[in-house]
């Protein structure tokens, strides 16, 4: 029988013994195209990449994947790694010198055999590390003077921006309107609720996590990551929480906006910052749907985006209306509390299988992701090209391709196959099931969707699919489009945000005295990289109108690009003695001309289906057409030229 865990050496202390038996057992569960990057990166032996230890295709989204290497093989790579990490922790491995980009491309590339595009390269290579992401520092000492900014929000983006803000000496005033840090992961809290992008992904690129329990973390362990990182860089105690930025005022005379913000009491106060970061997200408002009758059920009425933790659903006839990313989380987790759940669906989904949705991360991985360096930051960066840009070309059209009713191009018709073929097979005893959930529109036209055990639930007796929309609620019924009544004790609205109605109810008004929404229109937000908005100077928008990666990857991602490119303005400000910044109208033009021509060619255009992305003249406005890299090499540096700017004495 060939061995597949190298021995652990002799040796006398007792901690160092420990820790080998625990090296040799856990890289027996290695995934191995993983560990051979780290290896290579640790000794800087690229040749390693080549011959017997070469990966082949990786198999699937899982975690155990073995390369494609025979037993002796994979034996003798775990052996090399043990002895690597070894010689590392004893001080006798020379420092490897670091990964150009295009070095960072290669192992990449090598290991999950496939070749990953040039123009990723900087972005990958910054995500790893071997690229810096530094902060500019603002010198004080030599005169530079920071404008001090507004915060709003201590979400991924508001908190990104206030770790940034102090690394460069900025001085600022961070804002939340909840009682504590976390934003969308402090206020969504329905059961079930959790991420849909693997969590060692889901993180900031300069705050791994080695022991997340889960592949994919449920609400609470990604708000207890946030309040970790709140704690851990001396936030939170800075948080002015329960405060709410009501209007902004742009002051032209004086070059800065006046706010007005309220407290969790109702009072209202006035104060003046010369720069403000808004970090609200899109995913921040419940949307709720007009629906006759509504306001006289009698039962319980909740939205999935602000849960009552304290509903009981115990023995309840428990209606959901919607089937976006919450109810997918929603049913499975309250199938078998409530008596009988009934699900109203406008419109199928289409639903990714993933081998991980629903699994713990074993404590040999951990120990790797912890004890190994480097095998924590490549499996992460496999993830970031995995789930992200590698998914972009299937949702661009092909105006060649036959089947645009279906589908969209060659390699989105194979993904429709794939995930036909898993509802079919998960649905194979219920041909009913099959027919009301294969939706009719191409995949990805939609947010993508996990299965977290939604097609289990809907195979429940104690479960039902309703294919129609909801008409009206008369007394406890809710009655479908057509005309059936379904009797029921509690209404779950699983009806999203409102992401179109961007930063409301915020009331900004920039220099000439116009608001945001006058500028943009009800549902048409637009900016310059989704940050920044003429007539509106010293004002960054954080996750804003198109900088939403459709296609995959982390939010986080694009949100680390953003606060960078903010930070890049505000050094600018203090080291050229500027009163405000503000992107040229002709900027402005330019870019969103680009990001509709653009746009005009992807999925999210496809009549067949309605999305959210998508505003009430048909123009998308949440999502970028940009891969991820694209929208790293846009952000990476800030052009003056294409900024208004004007000094203090101005």
């Amino acid at each position: 029988m060939t061995q597949t865990t190298p021995a652990p050496m002799s040796v006398s202390d007792p901690a160092e013994a420990e820790f080998q038996q625990s090296l040799a057992a856990a890289l027996d569960d290695a995934n191995l195209p993983t560990l051979l990057a780290a290896v290579v990166q640790l000794t800087g032996d690229l040749s390693l990449l080549e011959g017997k230890f070469r990966p082949t295709a990786m198999r699937g989204p899982g975690d155990h994947d073995d390369g494609g290497m025979p037993d002796d093989v994979r034996a003798e790579l775990r052996t090399l790694a043990f002895d690597v990490v070894l010689a590392h922790r004893r001080g006798e491995l020379p420092d490897a010198p670091t990964l150009t980009p295009e070095q960072v491309l290669h192992v990449l590339s090598r290991c999950l055999d496939e070749e990953v595009p040039s123009a990723q390269g900087g972005m990958l290579a910054e995500e790893l590390g071997a690229l810096s992401r530094a902060t500019p520092v603002i010198d004080t000492a030599s005169g530079e003077r920071a404008p001090h900014v507004l915060v709003v929000g201590t979400g991924f983006s508001g908190l990104c921006a206030a770790i940034r803000l102090d690394e460069a000496g900025v001085p600022y005033t961070i804002i939340d309107k909840n009682p504590d840090a976390g934003g969308t992961w402090h206020e969504n809290v329905y059961p079930g609720c959790g991420v849909d992008t693997p969590v060692h992904l889901y993180s900031y690129s300069f705050a791994q996590r080695a022991d997340w329990p889960r592949y994919f973390a449920k609400q609470s362990e990604v708000e207890g990551y946030l309040l970790d990182i709140a704690t851990s860089y001396g936030i939170r105690k800075q948080v002015q929480f329960g405060t709410e930025l009501e209007t902004a005022e742009w002051v032209e005379e004086r070059q800065h906006w006046r706010v007005t913000l309220r407290r969790a009491d109702n009072s209202t106060h006035t104060a003046e910052y010369p720069v403000v970061i808004t970090a609200v997200g899109l995913l921040n408002r419940p949307a709720y749907p007009h629906l006759d009758g509504l306001d006289s059920f009698t039962g319980p009425v909740v939205h999935t985006g602000a849960w009552d933790p304290g509903i009981d659903l115990a023995n309840k006839r428990v209606a959901v209306i919607g089937t976006g990313a919450s109810a997918m989380q929603l049913v499975p987790a309250i199938a078998g509390t409530a008596r009988e759940v009934t699900v109203f669906q406008r419109s199928a989904q289409w639903i990714m299988p993933n081998p991980n949705t629903t699994r713990g991360v074993e404590p040999a991985k951990q120990f790797l992701m912890a004890e190994f360096p480097g095998y924590l930051a490549w499996y992460r960066l496999q993830q970031a090209w995995k789930f992200g840009d590698r998914l972009h070309p299937m949702l661009r059209i092909d105006p060649e391709w036959p089947h645009q009713d279906r589908s969209i191009n060659s390699e989105n018709e194979r993904h429709r196959k794939f995930l036909t073929r898993y509802i079919e097979q998960k649905l194979a005893d219920r041909p009913e099931l099959i027919e009301k959930c294969v939706p009719d529109y191409p995949p990805y036209g939609k947010r993508p969707l996990l299965d977290h055990g939604w097609f289990d639930a809907l195979l429940r007796d104690d479960v039902a699919l309703v294919d129609e929309g909801v008409s009206r609620i008369d007394g406890r019924r809710v009655v479908t489009s057509s005309g059936a009544e379904h009797e029921v004790d509690v209404i779950v609205l699983a009806t999203g945000f409102q992401t179109l109605n961007m930063l409301a109810p915020m009331e900004i008004h920039g220099r000439d005295g116009m608001t945001l929404r006058e500028s943009w229109g009800a549902d048409d937000a637009r900016a310059y990289l989704g940050m920044t908005v003429p007539n509106f100077p010293n004002l960054f928008i954080l996750y804003g109108p198109n900088t939403n990666a459709g296609h995959g990857g982390s939010h986080v991602l694009s949100v680390e690009m953003q606060v960078r490119f903010v930070l890049q303005a505000l050094e600018r400000m203090a080291k050229r003695n500027l009163s405000s910044i503000e992107c040229r109208q002709e900027v402005f033009d330019t870019y969103n001309g680009e990001i509709d021509a653009a746009l005009d060619g992807s999925i999210w255009t496809h009549t067949g289906m309605t999305t959210y992305y998508r505003n009430s003249k048909g123009r998308i406005v949440t999502n970028t057409p940009w891969t991820n890299a694209d929208y790293w090499h846009r952000t990476r540096r800030l052009v003056a030229e294409e900024f208004i700017e004007r000094t203090r004495d101005h």
